[in-house]
């Protein structure tokens, strides 16, 4: 459908500039049929949208900007020109017709881009809520800002709407860690069945490392230009094993204290209230988030993450309160102690808090080839000295398959790496998986057998 509305718009744009270009038509008659044209293009929009794939959400906003100013300004001219009897120039009508044309499809980028993502079937009871907050953090200055001000951490909540029919601190909280310049609602869908099957979700985002964010005054904060050229540099083999660890350990320090200050100011204000250390936008908000921290359970805690997040995860579980960790297709950087000899040095203290390791096929291939090579590698070196450790992979699967992005972006996501797995089976059967672990480990729910492979 929207191919055919990008034809539909290109061919009436092409159908009117040749009927233009086929006599002769003075400024105030060109003017006329203009105004018209531009009225049938937004009405074929609207007429549009009640079919399946078009609608009125971003991915069409561009175009329906475009549409409706294209007939403000048609009409104002039509206004000024109504009257003028000069003969309208066939130059300036093909130069129009190419202009409208190529703003027509820059507007409709972000429909091809996009899909109309509307989330996945949840399997749970509770109908879930949002809401979000900003944690400021004054012991630390943010290191990537030149003012000197507070490292801030928004969270961002997902929670049963219900909580009136719901045993105060009676539900597990899971927190959640974004890749590299990731987005906290990379795991949308994973948040929204976790909550609607009993738990409370934090998603946090880690500013100048996610993709976008806002602090507490409002200001959008885009991701870091140094820290996503480093990411790529690190990915291409770009440094030597000395300035690659020196650059993660430095990156994962920021994480992990975005993690812990999070969990340790959520805990107190479950116990307590919240303390000025919350940045709220409004009285509502307050009160939302105040609703959600009612229902935790700080006995029952889990954490998950994608990629670099799910890194940060596995080094923030080794916490004392925290009961159950998975790492969504991420190297545990924050495990490597050091390099001797061009050689990660990888912690081998015990893992004693249950931990899920999933991969993807190409990943699991690298940890396979370094056991049949007796080389240490940070992942088999946790699993295999974690007292529960479980590892799986998913067939076909690339890295962006353990996101929802592949179901919104399908252009993007096969950009930054995608197998071919059905991205909707794989995402469900990823998040399927998470649910099972944490039903297990944080509700003492059924039991937990991981397959070799999905």
């Amino acid at each position: 459908m929207v191919m055919l509305l990008l034809l539909v718009l290109i061919l009436t744009e092409i159908g009117f500039a040749a009927f233009a270009l086929s006599g002769k038509f003075t400024r105030g008659e060109w003017a006329m049929r203009r105004l018209c044209v531009s009225a049938v293009e937004l009405l074929a929009y609207l007429v549009m949208t009640l079919l399946p794939g078009i609608d009125f959400s971003f991915r069409f906003m561009g175009i329906l900007v475009i549409l409706v100013l294209q007939l403000i300004f048609s009409a104002i001219f039509w206004l000024i020109k109504r009257k003028n009897e000069t003969i309208k120039g066939k130059p300036p009508i093909v130069v129009r017709a190419i202009l409208g044309i190529l703003v027509i499809v820059l507007a409709m980028v972000p429909a091809f881009i996009f899909t109309d993502y509307k989330g996945r079937h949840l399997t749970g009871e509770y109908k879930v809520a949002e809401t979000e907050a900003i944690l400021v953090d004054s012991s630390r200055t943010d290191e990537f800002e030149n003012d000197g001000s507070f490292r801030e951490v928004p969270v961002h909540f997902f929670y049963p709407e219900n909580t009136d029919a719901i045993e105060a601190h009676s539900l597990p909280l899971v927190v959640f860690s974004h890749g590299a310049f990731g987005y906290y609602q990379s795991n949308m869908s994973a948040y929204m069945e976790l909550a609607s099957n009993g738990y409370v979700v934090i998603a946090l985002d880690h500013p100048h490392h996610s993709f976008f964010a806002t602090d507490s005054s409002g200001k959008a904060v885009i991701v870091d230009k140094e820290f996503i050229q480093s990411a790529i540099n690190i990915e291409n083999d770009v440094y030597d094993e000395e300035t690659t660890f020196d650059i993660m350990s430095k990156a994962m320090k920021l994480r992990l204290d975005d993690m812990n200050y999070v969990l340790d100011t959520v805990k107190s204000a479950v116990k307590a209230e919240p303390d000025n250390a919350w940045a709220f936008s409004s009285d509502e908000e307050r009160g939302d988030v105040g609703s959600a921290l009612s229902l935790i359970n700080i006995k029952k805690i889990g954490l998950f993450g994608h990629s670099m997040g799910g890194a940060t995860s596995v080094t923030a579980g080794r916490r004392n309160d925290v009961s159950a960790v998975i790492d969504l297709d991420g190297t545990m950087f924050g495990e490597v102690l050091g390099i001797e000899n061009g050689e990660e040095v990888c912690s081998t203290e015990p893992y004693t808090t249950p931990i899920l390791d999933v991969r993807n096929q190409s990943h699991q291939e690298s940890c396979e080839e370094a056991h049949r090579l007796q080389k240490d590698y940070v992942n088999n070196v946790i699993i295999d000295n974690a007292t529960e450790g479980h590892s799986t992979y998913f067939k076909g699967s690339g890295h962006m398959n353990f996101t929802d992005l592949p179901l919104i972006s399908p252009f993007i996501a096969n950009a930054l790496g995608t197998g071919d797995v059905d991205p909707e089976e794989c995402i469900d059967q990823v998040n399927a998986l998470v649910l099972e672990f944490f039903d297990y480990y944080l509700k003492g729910k059924g039991t937990f057998k991981v397959k070799e492979y999905y």
